[in-house]
């Protein structure tokens, strides 16, 4: 589990086809100083699971699956990624509940000025959009942002100037590909409305309990 706040970003070193996946190695000196073999991490919004350290470098395998479903496998040595370790129990809860799971790959329409800040459009397909809400949140490459608004084939969100300077997101521009994981809070509400009373209604009482839902 994870918060969509980037800790810091990193630098790919290798990427090496083999055994139906990859390798992958990432150099982040402050990340790896505090990993240990077996952490999870979000590599620009997917969980991935450390199999080896060396220094200021991180080893992790990435499955065929994976690198098909996110941007992943696109990378070039030298380039950039979003990094997050996994939430602890002590940790504070300063974005929104995130998987590192990937639902789908958008590509940015259009970048922006916005005042200081920068106003993206992103094409998503309706396994996303299906989730998203006006003022709601989203993770793009590891990153929780809130929607401004729900178009009908993409959304826009605005950043700060602080965002696009300490993740990859500020460098991203159109045309750019972007790994998109819906708020889980919405998929369990949608799952709840589409299937009606079941075991399903602890969760949602819950929900609703802690303002998550508007309740009855």
């Amino acid at each position: 589990m994870f918060t969509g706040l980037v800790i810091d970003t990193g630098e790919l070193v290798t990427l090496r086809p083999g055994g139906g996946g990859a390798s992958l190695e990432i150099r982040a000196a402050a990340i790896a100083g505090e990993a240990a073999i077996g952490d999870s991490i979000a590599i620009s919004g997917t969980c991935l699971t450390v199999t080896a350290l060396e220094g200021d470098v991180m080893r992790f395998h990435v499955s065929g699956e994976t690198l098909k479903a996110t941007t992943l496998g696109e990378l070039k040595p030298g380039g950039r990624v979003n990094l997050e370790p996994s939430l602890r129990p002590s940790d504070r809860m300063g974005g929104h509940f995130v998987t590192g799971h990937v639902d789908a790959v958008g590509r940015i329409r259009s970048r922006t000025p916005d005042g200081q800040a920068t106003r993206y459009e992103i094409e998503a397909p309706d396994a996303v959009l299906m989730y998203l809400v006006d003022k709601g949140s989203v993770t793009v490459d590891g990153i929780s942002l809130t929607v401004v608004k729900v178009l009908r084939d993409a959304f826009t969100l605005v950043i700060i100037p602080h965002t696009a300077d300490v993740t990859t997101l500020g460098a991203k521009a159109a045309g750019d590909r972007v790994n998109l994981e819906a708020d889980i809070i919405g998929k369990y509400v949608h799952r709840y409305l589409h299937k009606g009373k079941g075991p399903d209604d602890a969760l949602m009482a819950s929900l609703s309990k802690h303002g998550f839902t508007g309740g009855q």
